[in-house]
């Protein structure tokens, strides 16, 4: 973390003969290609190659876009892929926002650590890859996600509609991983389909066609870099199951509520209050982990745990029928320039999240499991950190973030993260 600020402040000094009082208004293409190089404490090294496209038109709207895509074709070195495609825009149709998501994520070691949080037994030396087999918390959860998300406004009023469709192709199993030994390959994943936690027709995954409505209210100065202003999503979804016919058709709530206090010209508070819960169905276990959001701010928004939720504990930790979290952070921008014709800014995030499960799944089943139910009653699961961001236009966002569990047995060590954007 040091030295990442350290090469920020240099930066900082370097560029500081061409900052400016009022930002350039961007006009017409923008491109923001990077290498996909980064780490990440669950998945791995990452490499590949991704980019951010904006056009600004006229530059009348800056600094909002009049459309963005981006393209990602990436792997990890603990053997996932990410090929992903996105496209959003305010624009293209008047008065309604159109967002399109194409995505394939091929995770041969996704983790998997059991439902319902504390209840689960969490032994940290079967945590990890090693040359004598798989790990224990492991399984593999390929996804095809498709979707397209329309907004529109209620008049002149800050009130918004949000309606939308997805369609989810997943198939779970034994993980895979060329470069592990497979002689000891029984792992939690594999005890749960074999005392039935996980019923047989779900445990190779399945299809869904998801459908999501709701109302949105956003008074924030910038959806990006915001500075001040209050943002709240209200939506139900849920999927028939007229696909896969395994008895999982669902219906859930979502709630995000995001409120930004600016302190001073440079520091802004942020927090975020989230809460996603069944209310009627049966969810299949390989939904679980979904994290519901009307405008992706990751490109897999997933949980509960690590990037997108519980920053610094393992990914996906915490697994059950609903979830309620909260991420406060302050972000401080300490220095903004100009170069090669672009407006920067960087900034540091110090931040505190916790979460925990508040509606348990298949608990009664769990209990059949001699050696992986604790008994525990679920608790919070807390985390602290901090992050440096390297901002483009207020809209491209590269981040490092490094973050900390309270609790052992949420993770080991110091989670990190390389990636795009604030996770709200």
């Amino acid at each position: 973390m040091k030295k990442l600020l350290c090469i920020a402040l240099l930066m900082a000094a370097t560029f500081s003969a061409f900052a400016e009082n009022d930002e350039i208004v961007k006009t017409g293409l923008n491109f923001g290609p990077l290498p996909a190089v980064g780490y990440s404490s669950d998945l791995g090294w990452h490499y590949g190659a991704l980019t951010d496209i904006y056009w600004y038109g006229d530059g009348s709207k800056y600094p909002d876009y009049m459309w963005k895509a981006n393209v990602e074709a990436s792997w990890y070195s603990k053997g996932n892929a990410v090929y992903h495609a996105f496209f959003d825009s305010k624009y293209v149709v008047p008065g309604v926002r159109v967002s399109a998501d194409i995505s394939y994520f091929g995770n041969k070691t996704d983790n998997f650590y059991g439902f319902n949080g504390a209840a689960s037994e969490y032994n940290r030396q079967l945590d990890k890859i090693t040359e004598d087999g798989l790990g224990f918390y492991l399984m593999r959860r390929d996804i095809f996600r498709t979707v397209l998300m329309l907004q529109g406004q209620f008049g002149e009023s800050k009130w918004g509609w949000a309606a939308g469709l997805t369609y989810w192709n997943v198939r779970a199993g034994h993980a895979i991983n060329k470069g592990l030994n497979s002689v000891i390959d029984y792992s939690l994943y594999d005890w749960y389909v074999d005392n039935n936690v996980i019923p047989a027709a779900e445990a190779n995954g399945g299809q869904h066609l998801e459908l999501k409505a709701g109302v949105v209210y956003d008074t924030r100065d910038h959806e990006n870099n915001p500075t001040r202003g209050t943002n709240l999503e209200a939506y139900l979804y849920g999927s028939p199951d007229i696909i896969s016919h395994h008895n999982n058709s669902y219906l859930k709530l979502a709630v995000h509520f995001k409120q930004f206090f600016p302190l001073t010209d440079r520091l802004v508070f942020g927090a975020h209050l989230a809460y996603q819960g069944q209310l009627a169905g049966n969810t299949p276990f390989y939904m679980l982990s979904t994290i519901q959001t009307i405008n992706l701010k990751q490109i897999r928004p997933e949980g509960l745990g690590s990037t997108c939720t519980v920053r610094g504990t393992v990914y996906n930790r915490l697994q059950g029928n609903g979830y309620a979290w909260m991420n406060t952070e302050l972000r401080w921008t300490f220095v903004k320039f100009q170069w090669i014709n672009q407006n920067w800014a960087l900034a540091v995030n110090p931040f505190f999240d916790m979460g925990m499960v508040v509606q348990p799944y298949r608990l009664e089943q769990m209990k059949n499991l001699p050696f992986y139910y604790t008994g525990q009653k679920e608790k919070l699961h807390m985390s602290a950190g901090a992050g440096l961001h390297v901002i483009m236009n207020q809209n491209f966002n590269i981040n490092f973030e490094f973050g900390k569990c309270f609790d052992p047995n949420d993770g080991q060590g110091l989670g990190i993260n390389i990636g795009l954007n604030y996770i709200f």
